[in-house]
């Protein structure tokens, strides 16, 4: 009997299989001490049994002796914390390896050594068992649900090899873009700067003065001096740079049907490096023009032709056309009437016509327009006009849109009567000469009111991107005057002379002089167009013997061409009953100024290149 007292307390419930095997082992073992103890022969003869396979190391697993419910200390509870119990028999090494119980007291019975594990495998020490749970009540059951519809399997992501090959595809593009966004940035750095972008409206610069040419480098650029532009052909300019772009300001029109090129020599990024030359081209279209062609027996035609005169088509018909003039976009038509004059403005090809206010009922004529300051301007004189009542040859001014109302020009708080006028090119400033002879300057887009510029009798013309005009004073002498400063100087006469000029009209690059030549007697024998150059170099252009008249003489906007308007057969050419009174049969010769050669002759008259209508 085990004295020992701190070997650990059995549970009260058996909770795991080995328990409830070793209480059974041990009532049977309780079941033995009771009943005759059978032979030893007999107990070593005992075959293991299904609840004992591994002759009895499973009861001493468990924790109990086989012929007692005293309780083995197992390694497992050893490695615990147990300790061995106090009292033990070893079996002598001679005995056999099957445990034997033989029949003995209670008092002198000592449990048996315990049968030492194979070397072959070393036992694992058991976990320690974990509390049973307790059974749950059965629930009941409850009726079956329908069977959901299956919902369609998403198709998984895989590794395909067509994914790997798409992701080595993108791969590869993107580093090409950077191999080759390096390799630009290497160019633009060996290179110096590059035009990215041209900016130009071509047919735009053969109409009017002031139109540019826009270059837009790679970079911001290094400042840009004049003397690195040229523009071939030559033509006047003005520059404007700044950071990447470069604006060239052409200062008067350009020629029709001609490649120009422009070039900037030795442009340098803002940062450095490489120097470049910056170079584009473009081509101008070939010109056209407008005449007003008088029919004494039919309706009035504007027609519009290039220089050749075989495409000539109308665009605007009506009883009576007074004058007209032409912008780059619109045109401005006097129409007369019974009740008086009416103003139209319309596109270039005779559509959206629609008719401008004007300050009372009257006449109008001496048409103008400001292409660069949108105004149209007129003289006007009242239909009920006497002595005492009613305005006469009042200059008006106002916009091409109709969106503001006709303007009379006043000198000294008074509407001043005019006598001659003219638009100063590339602006919203008119030069006039009242009937008292005063010569003024008024600009429409400022307050400063009127500019006296002393006196004189007529104002030839106002050249084209200079600011100057060429009048003529009450002495008789031509000057060219500077409208911005009031200086002037004495027209040079031409080489060789042919004396006075009656009309002059100015162009890039010279003027155009109407000269008459006579006998000694004093009378006309015959009249001529004379073109001066720059230099003061005469050529004549055209000439007409006594039988003919020249009544105008203008030169297209670049100067490249001129338009001569002549009456032939004078004596037995009629005159019209118009506002304006001219000979019904007119001729417009067109002629190339630079080779003075004619190009064609036409039928009709007050050319769109001219800044003011015919006067005879």
């Amino acid at each position: 009997m085990s004295t020992d007292d701190e070997r650990p307390d059995l549970p009260a419930v058996p909770r795991t299989r080995a328990e409830l095997r070793a209480a059974r082992e041990a009532e049977a073992a309780a079941a033995a001490a009771d009943s005759p103890s059978p032979s030893v022969s007999d107990a070593g003869a005992a075959e293991p049994t299904a609840e004992s396979p591994d002759e009895g190391g499973g009861a001493e697993r468990a924790g109990t002796s086989p012929a007692t419910d005293t309780p083995v200390v197992s390694p497992a509870a050893r490695g615990a914390g147990g300790e061995r119990p106090t009292r033990s028999t070893f079996v002598p090494p001679d005995a056999e390896s099957t445990t034997s119980f033989a029949a003995h007291s209670t008092t002198d019975y000592a449990p048996p050594a315990p049968v030492q594990p194979k070397a072959e495998k070393k036992p694992k020490a058991e976990k320690k068992p974990k509390p049973a749970k307790a059974a749950k009540p059965a629930k009941a059951a409850r009726p079956e649900k329908p069977a959901k519809p299956e919902k369609p399997a998403k198709p998984e992501k895989s590794d395909t090899p067509s994914d790997r090959r798409f992701l080595l595809a993108l791969g590869a593009v993107l580093g090409i873009l950077v191999l080759v966004g390096a390799g630009l940035g290497v160019v633009s750095l060996t290179q110096g700067p590059r035009i990215t972008e041209v900016q130009v409206d071509p047919t735009e610069a053969i109409e009017t003065s002031g139109s540019r040419v826009i270059l837009t480098a790679n970079q911001s650029l290094a400042a840009i001096d004049e003397s690195q532009v040229t523009v071939d052909p030559a033509v006047p300019f003005t520059l404007d740079a700044a950071g990447r772009g470069i604006g060239i300001r052409f200062t008067v029109p350009l020629d029709d049907d001609t490649e120009y090129t422009v070039k900037v020599a030795d442009a340098v990024g803002a940062g450095g490096g490489p120097s470049a030359t910056l170079s584009t081209s473009f081509s101008t279209p070939a010109s056209h023009i407008f005449l007003l062609r008088r029919d004494p027996d039919g309706n009035d035609q504007i027609f519009r032709t290039d220089l050749s005169g075989e495409k000539a088509q109308p665009v605007f018909a009506a009883d009576k056309i007074n004058d007209f003039r032409a912008t780059s976009s619109q045109l401005v038509v006097s129409v007369e009437e019974d009740e008086g004059s009416k103003l139209l403005v319309m596109d270039r090809d005779g559509t959206d016509q629609r008719e401008l206010e004007l300050p009372g009922v009257g006449y109008v004529g001496a048409i103008q327009v400001s292409d660069r300051g949108g105004l149209v301007g007129y003289s006007y004189s009242d239909k009920e006009l006497s002595d005492t009542e009613g305005r006469a040859s009042v200059l008006v001014t106002q916009s091409l849109s109709g969106d503001d109302e006709p303007v009379v020009t006043e000198v000294g708080g008074k509407e001043a009567n005019i006598f001659v006028w003219q638009f100063v090119p590339d602006s919203s400033a008119v030069l006039f000469i009242d009937f008292d002879g005063a010569l003024s300057l008024v600009d429409r887009s400022t307050d400063a009111g009127v500019q006296s510029l002393g006196l004189a009798t007529t104002i030839q013309g106002i050249s084209r991107g200079t600011y100057t005009a060429i009048v003529e004073r009450l002495d008789g002498t031509v000057v060219e005057l500077n409208l911005a400063d009031g200086s002037e100087v004495p027209l040079e006469a031409s080489t060789p002379d042919y004396g006075t000029a009656i009309t002059i009209t100015p162009y890039p690059g010279g003027t155009l002089r109407h000269v008459v030549s006579r006998d000694e007697n004093g009378l006309p024998v015959g009249q001529a167009v004379i073109r001066v150059n720059d230099e003061g170099a005469a050529t004549p252009l055209v000439e007409v013997d006594s039988t003919d008249s020249i009544l105008q003489a203008c030169a297209s906007p670049s100067g490249q061409y001129a338009a001569v308007v002549i009456a032939p057969e004078l004596a037995d050419n009629p005159y019209d009953q118009m506002l304006l009174p001219l000979p019904e049969n007119l001729e417009t010769h067109l002629l190339d100024l630079r080779s003075g050669d004619e190009i064609v002759a036409l039928t009709g008259f007050d050319a769109s290149w001219c800044q003011t209508a015919p006067q005879f």
